[in-house]
């Protein structure tokens, strides 16, 4: 489940990547220190699950929560116990109070697994996608696609037989992608896992062409790949 962690507190933040880093279905994109920053991040990447504190300057973690329209679960932590009746009205997955051990957050994030249903999960893993393209739809077979590379308003669909050039935004063709093959390496590149071909100086060779793995991916990149 690909996560994000918001808090003004370094501490806090530090302690919860820690957990995340020790569970394995827990994929990080981003740490923001303020809710801002997170509400930025949560238009551009496909995310799961939000850890978020409620105390915060400029934006409030219940604000971030009430400005959202497309919802990932949500885990408040915070150090007050007085929001929680608020918090469950805005259907959070669960409430944890600091400081937190990691016994209680593997209950959270294990609840918020069992929240994702089988159907979720198989609309998320699909052998194909349908993409509009000039004044047709067109079949991508997904195992053909190299890569997706992000253009202004549109994005290149990369394949081995061509591209197709699709009026859309990353995170909204990151979700139609098979999270188990595909993974988010650039603000501007989703590659297919299985057609890397090599890697070398923070670039991804694939077909010939060399895509730039982001600051902010790398870790999650290379905690990904099957390494010897």
């Amino acid at each position: 489940m690909n996560c994000i962690i918001v808090d003004d507190e370094e501490m806090s933040r530090t302690i919860i990547r820690h957990f995340v880093e020790q569970t394995q279905f827990l994929n990080l994109v981003n740490v923001c220190p303020d809710a801002i920053t997170a509400s930025n991040v949560l238009r551009e990447e496909a995310v799961d699950l939000v850890f978020l504190d409620i105390e915060m300057p400029q934006m409030t973690g219940m604000e971030l929560v009430k400005s959202l329209t497309a919802k990932p679960q949500i885990i408040f932590i915070t150090s007050r116990t007085d929001y929680a009746v608020e918090a469950f009205e805005y259907s959070v997955t669960d409430y944890l109070v600091k400081p937190v051990t990691y016994a209680r957050f593997l209950k959270a994030v294990e609840k918020v697994r069992d929240n994702m249903d089988l159907h979720t999960v198989s609309q998320q893993n699909p052998k194909d996608i349908y993409v509009k393209t000039d004044s047709k739809i067109v079949k991508v077979n997904l195992h053909e696609l190299l890569y997706v590379e992000a253009l202004a308003d549109y994005v290149i669909l990369h394949t081995s037989s061509g591209k197709h050039i699709v009026h859309s935004t990353m995170k909204g063709i990151e979700k139609k992608l098979n999270i188990g093959d595909f993974m988010r390496v650039h603000r501007s590149f989703i590659v297919n896992v299985a057609k890397i071909e090599s890697i070398e100086d923070l670039s991804i060779l694939i077909n010939k062409k060399f895509i730039p793995i982001g600051a902010s991916y790398k870790d999650a990149f290379y905690k990904r790949l099957n390494v010897l």
